[in-house]
């Protein structure tokens, strides 16, 4: 049963004592796996899922001393090295998954809101995620105590992952020319927001398309302009891509870089005086077309959206009161396992929460969740 999830794990290391354990490691990992996507969220809930589905389990895993309990579930995961255990995983969706031609890789990350440990003066969990934008799919992740690593994450998880011939977006603290640098040389493009953590080359762009989009409207139109009317908002967009002036020779030494593009939101919400106007701007290594890139920066969110917002909402993240980082964080890496596998099961009908809520109570369905196999980015029933 799902021999590439296994297969991908088979090289984890089993951290206790040779000769001492009642469980084996691949039982243990199964397990939790499934009771995760079941709707677990506790290692106790993961124990309680055990002993209720045994004869389920039973057909496919050796179980020779029966289920663990919680205790053991919550040691073997406090003791698994999280750096390999997320290793796996980026491999198990390398040789599944990979990205598609083009497709939008996202790299954000998200605070475990509740990881922290006061009485050790221990921060909450950070975790640098990237998103598959078009299939849905959680790429991989790294761990970092707190939000201020996250850059250092940045490079470690790209390391990682399959990213030739994608377009790679990262938010304002990754724009870095070494984290471009590491991209090109894996054969993926960039779009970098840019933001005042740039200092000069801000100020330069954001001069710099100031006077093209406005000052010179005529010469330089809009490559996008869309309007937007839903819940009471009304959302005018205009986006230019633009090829680097002279006013822009500092950046001509950034690697790979092509162009920088502007992208101006003007919002008025009903009943409320008033419009607002905001400029963001971006610097991109991509020869794609300027709707490609345009659409590109709008599917970032997918990240916010369609990731964080799901491990919040459904599998109550940010409630998870956990104090062992080690634990913390392997723990998010079977959210993670769980949300793909229920990802590839849209070939069933309903929300996640629903399929999440089926996997739990239908065998039959947890074992096609397992088994399902991706072709072309498309799930397919066994």
């Amino acid at each position: 049963m799902f021999s590439q999830l296994l297969t991908s794990f088979a090289t984890l290391p089993d951290p206790r004592c040779t000769g001492r354990t009642r469980h084996r490691l691949r039982d243990v990992l199964v397990m939790a796996i499934c009771a995760v996507v079941a709707g677990a969220e506790t290692w106790v809930d993961i124990a309680h899922y055990g002993q209720l589905k045994q004869p389920w389990l039973a057909t496919f895993l050796d179980l020779p001393n029966g289920i663990p309990s919680h205790d053991t579930f919550r040691r073997v995961f406090s003791l698994l090295d999280p750096q390999l255990l997320e290793q796996c995983f980026r491999q198990w969706m390398a040789t599944t998954a990979p990205p598609l031609p083009r497709e939008v890789v996202a790299i954000d990350g998200k605070t475990v809101r509740r990881s922290f440990d006061r009485g050790r003066a221990q921060g909450p969990l950070h975790v640098v995620s990237a998103f598959a934008t078009e299939q849905g799919l959680s790429l991989g992740q790294v761990g970092v105590l707190g939000k201020g690593q996250e850059l250092a994450a940045i490079p470690v998880l790209i390391s990682g992952l399959q990213l030739a011939n994608t377009i790679v977006t990262v938010d304002a603290l990754g724009c870095q020319r070494a984290i471009a640098q590491q991209l090109l040389a894996q054969q993926a493009d960039y779009i970098f927001a840019l933001k005042g953590n740039q200092g000069r080359y801000y100020q330069a762009v954001k001069t710099y398309c100031q006077r093209s989009c406005v000052e010179r409207w005529a010469e330089y139109p809009a490559d996008y302009d869309a309007f937007d009317r839903r819940h009471g908002r009304w959302v005018r967009r205009r986006a230019w891509v633009l090829p680097l002036g002279e006013e822009l020779a500092g950046l001509r030494t950034w690697p790979g870089l092509r162009a920088v593009i502007a992208v101006e939101t003007i919002r008025q919400v009903q009943h409320q005086p008033g419009t607002h106007v905001e400029w963001r701007y971006y610097l991109s290594s991509c020869p794609d077309a300027p709707a490609v890139l345009i659409q590109a920066i709008r599917r970032h969110w997918a990240i916010e959206n369609s990731l964080h917002w799901v491990l919040d909402v459904v599998f109550r993240e940010d409630e998870a009161r956990s104090r062992d980082q080690v634990a913390t964080r392997n723990f998010a890496v079977l959210r993670k396992l769980a949300f793909n596998l229920l990802q590839q099961g849209k070939h069933q009908p309903g929300s996640l929460r629903a399929r999440r809520r089926n996997a739990g109570w239908n065998d039959t369905y947890m074992t096609q969740l397992l088994t399902c196999a991706r072709q072309n980015g498309r799930a397919t029933a066994p």
